[in-house]
């Protein structure tokens, strides 16, 4: 009989470092407005075929902010400390658009700006799958946007509307499997409109409960063996970009880098960053993972051969990357491990179109045609391919399922029985599949997962500035931070880490949308200013103000990318 080909289901979890330690408040409310949705239901998705088997990557910077949000909300349940999330906040505020006073607009009143602050944000959700499908939250958000077209008529709005504009939003984003368990979900959902004080603190307390087993719920799918847990560096940094900048020319020879120099001592912030996304994954799951997932499927000859002196086992990458490094080697299969020459690391390579099937194309199908799509394909992969021992489906484990009815409810279901129970498919992890049919890699020409280059976040006018402004920073830390006592000295380098990410840089261009540059452009320069300060250094002038724009409209917000440059 001959043997299954492996199925590696990979999801990576990753949020970045929202929280401006200057203003004392999160500066968007994705971590926790994801963990209630996507992070829970995957979890109930897992547990509920025992059979199943996934690997699922943590960044570290999600796991420390999944965690203050769990003290935030105990905290203020407990003894009324104030929530340091606006959003969260205004559950408790009265009026509820409290948290968002400001005066820095001189054309509109407080009040005006401070509502139609809240309004915007509870209108941040998927407009088909999360707005409409609820008739009381479409109803609020369609005169969010006449309220929107005339401003000063917000000064007249009932605070009830407020109220429960806010109680939907996060009803909407509640994941679809605590939607059919907790009756009081359903109790609140039934009722509609017109929630009170009580109904206010009773969601505050499901948002709490949801958030505070995430952690627990996955280290213990992980005891039973039936996912593996993996890491990131700690603030999702491109490690081969710190490493050695100008190794975005292996892939792209022309790309444009002028104006920046390689990153100094690189080297060394990538150990900071790999020591501590380790120390962190060791202190919330109480074990050492044996896999990472490189931010962004990141790689380089240098960074790999790195990971063996943090006990790495496995790396996985994209299918371009792959092509990049096997060109020339015929009749190879991408459907296996890999190992550089003398290395203990094995490298594991995404199948892009699987992949992206799921990101992107298999929302707009019915999910038992999807599943069977996808079990189709890799039938076909099982059967057809000479060599083919591990097919890896690696993809964002969050932003994906907003896009699918019911949050994927039906496709994850579906995706987990068919593969559990396949005759010729047999679900697994990556180091289940260690020694499943090695083959040599000659080299690895440094890319990502994205296109296997590094093109999304360096090489074009406002990329390039951001790294300028993160080299100028760096070489400032590296003068003044030997006289910094020891508290300030981690301190500081772990706000280098958080400038070091990767997020920065991929919003940065006028192929995204307006809305989101803004506010990674803002949050990033809010980041590298605190830097400054905890270096005792007075801010430049230029991080007061925005250097990029955006206007695009890219597929799925922008929040992920095809593998293929040619596809779409």
């Amino acid at each position: 009989m001959p043997e299954k080909l492996k199925v590696v289901l990979c999801w990576h979890m990753h949020q970045p470092a929202y929280y401006d330690w200057h203003n004392e408040q999160y500066q968007l409310p994705w971590t926790y407005l994801h963990g209630i949705k996507d992070y829970v239901d995957m979890a109930a998705h897992l547990e509920a075929v025992p059979n199943a088997r996934a690997v699922v990557n943590f960044a570290p910077t999600l796991l420390v902010q999944l965690d203050d949000y769990v003290q935030q909300i105990n905290a203020f349940l407990r003894d009324a400390t104030p929530i340091r999330d606006p959003l969260l906040a205004a559950f408790n505020s009265h009026p509820a658009h409290t948290p968002f006073l400001s005066t820095s607009n001189e054309e509109t009143s407080p009040l005006v700006e401070a509502r139609l602050t809240l309004i915007d944000q509870c209108l941040r959700a998927n407009e088909e799958r999360l707005i409409q499908r609820f008739k009381p939250y479409q109803e609020l958000a369609e005169l969010a946007v006449q309220l929107k077209q005339s401003p000063k008529l917000v000064t007249y709005l009932d605070e009830q509307y407020i109220i429960d504009l806010l109680m939907w939003y996060h009803l909407a984003w509640l994941g679809e499997t605590v939607r059919r368990s907790d009756d009081r979900v359903k109790a609140l959902i039934e009722k509609g409109r017109e929630f009170n004080e009580t109904d206010r603190r009773q969601l505050l307390e499901i948002i709490g409960e949801l958030l505070s087993e995430i952690i627990p719920r996955y280290k213990a799918l992980a005891e039973q063996g039936q996912i593996e847990l993996s890491v990131t560096p700690y603030a999702h940094p491109i490690m081969p970009l710190l490493l050695d900048t100008f190794s975005a020319r292996e892939a792209l020879p022309d790309i444009n880098l002028s104006g920046i120099g390689c990153y100094p001592d690189g080297k060394d912030r990538v150990r900071w960053h790999m020591r501590e996304g380790i120390k962190t994954f060791e202190q919330y799951f109480g074990f050492t993972p044996q896999g990472c997932w490189p931010s962004e499927g990141s790689v380089s000859e240098i960074s790999v051969r790195l990971m063996e002196e943090f006990g790495i086992r496995w790396v996985a990458s994209g299918t371009n990357v792959w092509n990049n490094s096997m060109a020339g080697q015929d009749h190879q299969s991408l459907h296996r491990p890999y190992s550089l020459a003398n290395s203990s690391v094995r490298c594991f390579f995404r199948d892009d179109n699987l992949s992206d099937l799921i990101g992107f194309e298999f929302s707009k199908w019915h999910a038992n045609d999807a599943v069977a799509h996808l079990v189709h394909h890799l039938e076909n992969i099982a059967a057809s391919q000479s060599g083919a021992q591990v097919a890896s489906i690696i993809l964002d484990g969050e932003n994906a399922w907003e896009h699918y009815p019911e949050n994927g409810y039906h496709f994850l279901s579906a995706l987990y029985e068919k593969l559990s129970e396949h005759p010729k498919l047999e679900l697994t992890t990556f180091s289940q599949c260690l020694n499943a049919g090695v083959a040599e890699l000659p080299t690895i020409v440094a890319g990502s997962w994205v296109y296997g280059t590094f093109s999304t976040w360096i090489g074009s006018p406002d990329k390039n500035r951001g790294w300028e402004m993160l080299i100028e920073a760096k070489h400032v830390f590296d003068h003044v931070v030997p006289r910094l006592d020891p508290k300030t000295r981690e301190a500081a380098s772990r706000q280098l880490a958080i400038c070091e990410g990767s997020d920065w840089c991929w919003w940065f261009g006028d192929y995204n949308a307006s809305d989101t540059v803004h506010d990674f452009d803002r949050l990033y320069r809010l980041h590298l200013a605190q830097l400054y300060r905890l270096l005792g250094e007075t801010p430049p002038d230029y991080l007061g103000h925005a250097f990029t724009y955006g206007g695009g409209s890219p597929a799925i917000s922008g929040t992920m990318r095809k593998g293929q440059e040619n596809e779409g």
